[in-house]
């Protein structure tokens, strides 16, 4: 009787690792299309949201464009100190004229003037000053004003009138004006802002007639705050 072996077969090896082939449940896929779909989901509310915000924050930045108050604008027009050519004329009664304009040149917003005053100095010393307007008022926008001051008699010191008669022979005196307010802005006549120091400085150069020299003609005067 002839036994058979049982010998194991020796299949020759190609260096390559057993392939298992994977197999997933229904609740595997499930999931993932599960996970998937939130996904998409949580992108596309974000998306939205995102939109949304920029949306808003460009509305926003439009009125604020709109809506953002711009100082008030002041300009010389004109400047005489007729009585400066005559030197008989003592500064005491010296007659000063003046027009400056001031001008809100917002779209929506108003400005609300407490009161408005001068002062004039000359070497950076005050010779004359006093209130333009002393009742309070509005101005409303894209609008106008004019100031027209007609003042008489310096407060100067013999030292600083015989240099001022120099700078006149000489061809040019050196001014400045100073226009001082509180002022405040409000918005839609609804909404005011908190009160403002205003300063408005003009640079004034008057010719040997006393003249407000034509270059300085409706020029804009700075305007800062404090």
């Amino acid at each position: 009787m002839h036994h058979q072996s049982h010998l194991p077969i020796h299949r020759p090896d190609n260096g390559r690792q057993p392939y298992f082939e994977r197999r997933h449940t229904v609740r595997y896929y499930a999931h993932r299309v599960k996970e998937s779909l939130t996904t998409r989901v949580s992108k596309f509310i974000c998306t939205i949201f995102l939109f949304i915000f920029c949306l808003v924050g460009l509305i926003a930045f439009i009125l604020w464009l709109s809506l953002k108050p711009h100082r008030p604008r002041f300009f010389l027009e004109d400047f005489t100190i007729l009585t400066l050519t005559q030197p008989n004329v003592p500064p005491q009664s010296t007659a000063v004229h003046f027009n400056v304009t001031v001008r809100n040149s917002n779209q929506k917003v108003d400005i609300h003037y407490d009161s408005i005053s001068y002062t004039l100095y000359y070497m950076n010393q005050p010779v004359a000053g006093a209130p333009l307007q002393t009742d309070a008022f509005d101005q409303k926008p894209k609008n106008s004003t004019i100031i027209v001051k007609d003042v008489v008699g310096l407060s100067i010191g013999g030292q600083l009138w015989t240099s001022m008669q120099h700078d006149l022979t000489a061809g040019m005196v050196s001014l400045r004006l100073e226009l001082t307010s509180v002022i405040k802005f409000e918005i839609f006549s609804r909404w005011d802002t908190k009160r403002h120091k205003m300063h408005a400085n003009c640079d004034v150069l008057l010719g040997v007639d006393g003249v407000l020299l034509p270059k300085r003609r409706d020029t804009r005067c700075p305007v800062y705050f404090t």
